[in-house]
């Protein structure tokens, strides 16, 4: 079984041949009936990238959500495609079919995606876009044109609205200055419901002095398209760059959408090619600062660079923006935040940048009201959080999704981040603050959802599991075992800031049941009998809950549910906490099969993008991207977040590999090894 796959995976360009550098993903062959794009972002704009040449599949703005499409609730909006462009040279047009030599890289280190090909025998083309790390909501396009043979080049920066907007209008504009000429290509439309206006400006940056520049001229095609383009010759020998800069922003985030996306655009040009591309890499740098470094397993350090890049690319510091489970690359999930961001993102963040963390668990605080009201509205008290969130915190969850009414440890999951956030911060200020008030009431919450059934009998019925394959069971274990953490958390956080905690938390804390089976195995909900799996639930007791802290019973339980999780349809974080806790036990064999079955079997090309399940087609999943991050740095690394800030407890690495180090972890940016 595992030579047929490993033959498949090959076949399908997903396992190079030859160990692969730690920041480039290269393609050298583009296959566009086969090919799932890569993802540049900033935090704020995603980048999707396209097997054509000067095309973007999708840009992709956080926070920008209207109500339209499936399920009749708020969907993320795919921005205007601000970086698509065309190039002619000698009056023929640069694309897929007419170009040789295609490739396309990612270099993950200062985030950048580059893509070149030769025209015939006349000119080298190269080109990169960045989004920008300091500017949250501009984007950078660079060209550069190297002529073998004398050439005419003819090119058009396009501007094109999605679909789903409407009342599209389109502006141009030239600024003239006595250094400078500013063209100004800009749009604006409203989101489906009118609820939105999104607006987005580009212009061109040239390398000529002011006065030489090739004059620009826009061209309007329809209420979505419109262009501005240039022409200019190029001598045999010459290498002519110029570069293209934009901005996009909504009225989610400005009250002025319109002008403030020109007022940055121009605040681009005037700042010039070369320094965005310096503050843009000094702020990936920075970031890098955290690391994780492989001795052993070159493909599994460039995944696990990868891995890093995603989610610090999908996240921002500073802001009140969370995660979906396909953060910025793309429409899935609709953009909602779920527990995927809680449990399985945000550790992994925390530890490696408490800063980013932060923005997560911000977005939880600032729809703590929606939460109280949604516990009002199922006759409960303090917060209850809902399954699917977007903008204002509400249920989003489609009607015909369970989930919805019945998933309710995600409310244990909200609250549990935000003790993690403090424990490895130590930060007491913010946790009376923001954490006290999350952590109470959700501890409430709990307090008023267990059914009172006698002693050691305080029921938490009628949910969905977080295996979500069990719907509407009793008892379930993580759900049970999430509340109980919750409750301890809020008595925790109470003793620390010198309030008096409610007796009634650790009372029923004491009083909720974990079942058993007659073999000893941890029970997964009151009436399972050994079914199929859709994910891990009983060994997220082991970690991330600490409900079950003896070793026996942790292996007797990992040994029986990780036989049950099939191989298809099966979300990428549960083999991670199969590898994270066989490391712990100090199994490196296990350890090593479960951190590759965890993802290697998702990739997809030519750029191993994960996907959510084995085979699947949705990249980029980084909710597994967290989860293998944590078997690593929780695994392999064995870093343990303690009421007392970070510590390393004894773990064991995988079959094959050296050494694990572990940099700039934590507030205190320490560097942890494990040989």
């Amino acid at each position: 079984m595992k030579k047929i796959l490993l033959v498949v995976l090959v076949c399908a360009g997903i396992i190079p041949t030859i160990a692969q550098s730690p920041w480039i993903i290269k393609a050298d062959k583009i296959d566009p009936s086969n090919y799932y794009g890569i993802t540049v972002a900033n935090g704020m704009i995603g980048i999707v990238s396209s097997p054509e040449p000067f095309k973007v599949k999708d840009v992709v703005l956080a926070g920008a959500y209207d109500q339209y499409g499936r399920g009749r609730v708020s969907n993320f909006l795919r921005s205007f495609n601000l970086l698509n462009m065309t190039l002619d040279i000698d009056g023929h047009n640069m694309n897929a079919a007419t170009v040789n030599g295609f490739s396309q890289q990612l270099d993950m280190q200062h985030a950048s995606f580059t893509s070149s090909f030769d025209y015939l025998d006349k000119a080298t083309v190269k080109y990169t876009y960045y989004s920008l790390r300091q500017l949250p909501f501009t984007v950078l396009m660079d060209v550069e044109i190297t002529a073998k043979k004398d050439i005419a080049i003819n090119t058009a920066s396009v501007m094109e609205a999605p679909d789903a907007l409407r009342d599209v209008q389109n502006y141009y504009n030239e600024i003239d200055r006595p250094h400078v000429v500013i063209s100004l290509l800009t749009s604006s439309a409203k989101s489906p419901t009118g609820k939105l206006l999104m607006c987005a400006s580009n212009t061109f940056l040239f390398s000529e002095p002011h006065g030489s520049e090739p004059r620009v001229i826009h061209e309007m095609w329809d209420n979505n398209r419109h262009l501005m383009k240039f022409s200019r010759s190029i001598k045999a020998g010459e290498t002519y760059r110029f570069s293209i800069t934009g901005s996009s922003i909504t009225s989610a985030q400005h009250d002025d959408p319109l002008n403030e996306a020109e007022r940055m655009t121009i605040f681009a040009k005037l700042e010039g090619r070369n320094r965005l591309i310096q503050f843009h890499n000094q702020a990936w740098d920075a970031l890098w600062k955290s690391d994780i470094t492989i001795d052993g397993d070159a493909q599994a350090q460039q995944d696990v660079h990868s891995m890093m890049y995603h989610l610090y690319s999908f996240t921002r510091e500073g802001t009140a923006y969370s995660l979906s489970p396909m953060g910025l690359s793309g429409l899935g999930y609709n953009g909602h935040v779920f527990w995927d961001t809680d449990l399985w993102m945000f550790p992994a963040l925390l530890v490696l940048h408490p800063e980013l963390a932060k923005s997560l668990v911000e977005y939880r605080y600032q729809r703590l009201e929606a939460a109280r009201r949604n516990a009002f509205s199922h006759g409960f008290k303090g917060a209850m959080f809902p399954w699917e969130s977007a903008e204002t915190g509400v249920e989003e969850t489609p009607v015909w999704a369970l989930s919805g009414p019945f998933e309710h440890h995600i409310t244990a999951d909200v609250a549990l981040a935000a003790w993690n956030y403090y424990c490895v911060t130590q930060d007491k200020n913010w946790l009376k603050e923001k954490g006290w008030p999350l952590i109470s009431a959700t501890a409430d919450f709990w307090a008023s959802r267990v059914e009172r059934n006698g002693p050691g009998k305080f029921d938490i019925k009628n949910v969905v599991a977080a295996d979500e394959w069990a719907e509407n069971v009793d008892n379930n274990a993580f759900t049970n075992a999430a509340a109980k953490a919750n409750l301890m958390a809020a008595t925790a956080a109470a003793t620390i800031l010198g309030i008096t905690p409610n007796a009634d938390w650790q009372y029923v804390a004491n009083n909720i049941p974990i079942l058993k089976m007659d073999n000893g195995v941890t029970r997964e909900h009151a009436s399972y009998n050994g079914e199929g799996i859709k994910q891990g639930d009983v060994n997220l007791l082991a970690y991330p809950l600490k409900e079950i802290t003896d070793a026996a019973q942790i292996k007797k339980d990992l040994d029986y549910y990780a036989v049950r999780v099939p191989n298809e349809g099966t979300p990428a974080m549960t083999q991670a906490i199969f590898a994270l806790l066989y490391s712990r036990l100090g199994d490196a064999d296990k350890a090593a099969h479960f951190f590759k079955d965890a993802y290697i079997p998702n990739l997809n090309p030519p750029f191993r993008v994960i996907a959510e399940t084995k085979g699947g087609t949705n990249p980029y999943f980084a909710t597994g991207a967290g989860g293998i991050l944590q078997a690593v740095l929780m695994g392999f690394g064995g870093l343990e977040i303690t009421p007392k800030g970070l510590t390393q407890i004894k773990a064991t690495l995988p079959a094959g590999w050296k050494s694990v180090t572990l940099t700039g972890i934590g507030v205190e940016k320490k560097t942890y090894t494990v040989k």
